[in-house]
């Protein structure tokens, strides 16, 4: 598998570690990605060693800041971003991306800015630690567990908290003036998500292999390269058309389609 493409856990959402572990080794994978309850839960020394024997390395992790609504007092959540970064360093991963929590009853400027002050004292610790903090983009259906609900809004917030962007393509594809989002987004981009969405499917998780939907996967691609993006994919698939099929089998085709247009310079 290319360098540049890397296999997020959650394409295995039932399986351990050790399996996880076995299913990337079958498919190849250089980079692997996980959440950070994977990560804490098993240890991350020993995680390390494991993948150190497959020859595998981190690409990300993903962190929940907060579960329910922003709070002014947030110190028990700023605790464990700072654990997920200690175990994130420890694994020699290049980024944490985020969930914020929601903004509840509050306005989005007002929730904005409770979470840029929490995860302030953060950045310090990961920039220290070698490790991108980072939000990503997503459906308004997750707005009770995160701010970011389109890629214009998640650019904002990251401005504002100072920290980095992941581009879930899936979440902002229909988006007005995508090419000139991307743009913006590419000085704090970390990572970009892989998956594609078939035109009538309704039922969330409802993602496809790229390629086979109707995101405009070539052209993204091709505005990507010419912008100078040097990061990685994450593939990020889930949901009934991949359950159908069969997650290694999707994961296996979804790395050689795009691992087919980085060669080519797309």
């Amino acid at each position: 598998m290319h360098e540049r493409i890397s296999v997020h856990s959650i394409c295995f959402p039932q399986a351990g570690v050790e399996e996880l572990c076995q299913n990337w080794r079958a498919l190849g994978a250089q980079r692997v990605s996980f959440s950070s309850g994977q990560v804490l839960g098993y240890g991350a020394q020993k995680l390390r060693a494991m993948l150190g024997d497959a020859g595998q390395r981190t690409e990300t992790v993903t962190h929940v800041f907060r579960t329910g609504p922003l709070a002014a007092n947030m110190q028990a959540e700023r605790s464990e971003l700072a654990r997920a970064i200690e175990a994130a360093a420890t694994l020699g991963a290049n980024s944490i991306y985020m969930l914020t929590g929601g903004r509840g009853a509050l306005g989005w400027e007002e929730a904005a800015t409770l979470f840029a002050k929490a995860i302030a004292p953060c950045r310090a610790l990961a920039r220290d630690a070698g490790v991108a903090l980072a939000i990503e983009n997503t459906s308004p259906f997750y707005a009770h567990a995160h701010l970011a609900n389109n890629l214009r809004d998640t650019i904002t917030l990251a401005e504002r908290a100072e920290i980095g962007v992941c581009i879930d393509i899936f979440g902002c594809w229909t988006e007005a003036e995508l090419h000139a989002l991307i743009l913006r987004a590419l000085p704090r981009c970390v990572l970009v998500q892989v998956s594609d969405y078939v035109l009538g499917d309704k039922s969330l998780p409802c993602r496809a292999v790229p390629g086979e939907g109707a995101i405009p996967w070539p052209q993204i691609l091709r505005w990507l390269h010419k912008a100078g993006y040097a990061g990685n994919f994450d593939l990020e698939l889930i949901g009934p058309r991949i359950d159908a099929e069969g997650a290694l089998n999707a994961a296996a085709r979804a790395a050689k389609y795009i691992e087919n247009r980085l060669n080519l310079g797309e």
